[in-house]
């Protein structure tokens, strides 16, 4: 069993950044790829990034790819999602999530969600 509890969330202006972490419960951290989703118009879920259980390959939604950077601590068990040049589109409540299927960009592929952080882009 694995907990996640999202945090960083806030209100920030357009072009502007946050930095939203994941804290995890739980020996088997290290064991999950870790992502971060956001509802999105006819989609429960829209895949935003993912982070291989080693940190060594990550994936990006074209929609975030170059100003959006996952990362992860497997010691601190702690996963991020650097978030630069933010847009009002970018809007929503962020939800992390833990994988041990190989799958990566659906969001039935992970096993355990936090409750959500919100994000707010101000124009």
């Amino acid at each position: 069993q694995v907990q996640l509890v999202e945090s960083g969330g806030g209100l920030v202006q357009a072009g502007g950044s946050l930095r939203l972490s994941c804290a995890a419960s739980g020996r088997m951290f290290s064991t999950y790829t870790m992502g971060w989703f956001r509802p999105a118009p006819g989609k429960e879920r829209e895949f935003v990034a993912a982070i291989s259980w080693r940190g060594g390959i990550t994936y990006y939604a074209d929609s975030v790819k170059g100003r959006f950077t996952i990362s992860r601590d497997n010691a601190k068990n702690t996963v991020y999602l650097e978030m630069n040049s933010l847009k009002p589109e970018d809007t929503a409540v962020y939800y992390c999530a833990a994988s041990l299927t190989a799958g990566v960009f659906g969001p039935t592929s992970y096993n355990y969600w936090g409750q959500g952080t919100q994000v707010t882009v101000s124009s």
